[in-house]
């Protein structure tokens, strides 16, 4: 961030009076008379350091920032034409009137140096405080955008979650209506699942070993829905496991793989997952087996994927590649590049 962007209004005014009263030294100690070149311009430099507090703390907070543009420019024609004249008065001793001007080229005229001088002054500060004020509501509109994508990551988990739970009890419900031995394990399985998004998918980021531990909970409690076996295979090959990912960002890929594989049903349904990291880049990929029949779907199908993709926009912005494959099956690829 620029030094000018960090600086507060009173800071930044006084190092314009420094900045300027060191350039009126520079040019004093090249004058042939030092003393005599404070006399004819020490009115010209207090008359800019009072406007450069006029536009810092009254002018620009009136009439610029509030787009009185007119208003503005004329207010300030007037202060720089009428201080420029009082401030030539002061280069006129009383026993310099009326003295005879020496032959040769004229001097320029005091209050148009001094209209010069003051103008740039005043334009320089204007400027500043125009920069100041462009980027305290570029900070604050940083600040919404922030503050809104925190908001929509929160709303959009609040969509996913009841999903998943709603879910899981469904499981758990068949296996206790057949009275079932695995009840017992599935309820474990499912209050794991519930600590993981309770407690830590309220940060932006967490270890992908919660994410891996959550899929294999996921599986394991799909699976205890039957005593037969389900062509399932979740492989993982993270080099990294503390490597920081947003949460339940995987999971609502293999929650659809699930829904939509046709694997209740056996036959050659399957769901396939890996999960890899190489050179900081994290590989996802889950296929599921697409039915002959097509699988009914409901109201809310799609939301899930729709989601996801709004997730990764959030979390991942031009970090991400997803590429979504229907045919012969149903494959997901996703691409993220934490540290691009």
């Amino acid at each position: 961030m620029c030094l000018i962007c960090v600086m507060k209004r009173h800071i930044l005014v006084i190092v314009q009076i420094i900045l300027w009263l060191v350039i009126w030294f520079i040019i004093g100690l090249n004058n042939d008379n030092f003393n005599r070149f404070i006399v004819r311009n020490w009115a010209a430099f207090t008359i800019q350091i009072v406007l450069i507090f006029a536009v810092s703390y009254f002018l620009a907070d009136r009439w610029l920032f509030k787009k009185k543009y007119l208003t503005f420019i004329a207010v300030s024609i007037v202060l720089i034409l009428g201080f420029a004249f009082l401030s030539a008065e002061f280069l006129m001793p009383n026993h310099q009137i009326g003295r005879v001007m020496p032959i040769g080229p004229r001097p320029p005229s005091p209050i148009l140096v001094h209209i010069l001088l003051i103008s740039v002054a005043y334009f320089i500060s204007t400027l500043l405080m125009m920069f100041m004020e462009n980027q305290r509501k570029e900070a604050l509109l940083e600040m919404q955008k922030t503050e809104l994508i925190a908001s929509e990551l929160k709303f959009l988990k609040m969509q996913i979650n009841p999903h998943f739970l709603f879910n899981s009890l469904n499981n758990i419900y068949a296996l206790s209506i057949s009275n079932s031995e695995k009840t017992p394990e599935s309820i474990h399985s499912l209050s794991e699942m519930l600590r993981y998004v309770i407690y830590d998918c309220e940060r932006p980021k967490v270890p992908i070993e919660k994410e891996i531990q959550y899929i294999e909970n996921f599986i394991e409690l799909f699976k205890l829905r039957s005593s037969k076996s389900f062509n399932i295979s979740f492989t993982n090959d993270i080099t990294n496991k503390f490597v920081g990912v947003a949460p339940m960002l995987f999971i609502i890929y293999i929650e659809n793989a699930f829904k939509h594989s046709g694997l209740e049903k056996r036959g050659d349904a399957f769901v396939s997952i890996k999960l890899q990291s190489e050179n900081d880049i994290i590989t996802f990929c889950v296929e599921n087996s697409v039915p002959k029949k097509r699988i009914s779907k409901d109201e809310s199908s799609g939301i899930g994927l729709q989601n996801a993709k709004k997730r990764l926009e959030i979390s991942y912005p031009g970090k991400h590649k997803l590429t979504i494959e229907t045919a012969p099956n149903f494959k997901i690829n996703l691409k993220l590049y934490p540290n691009a």
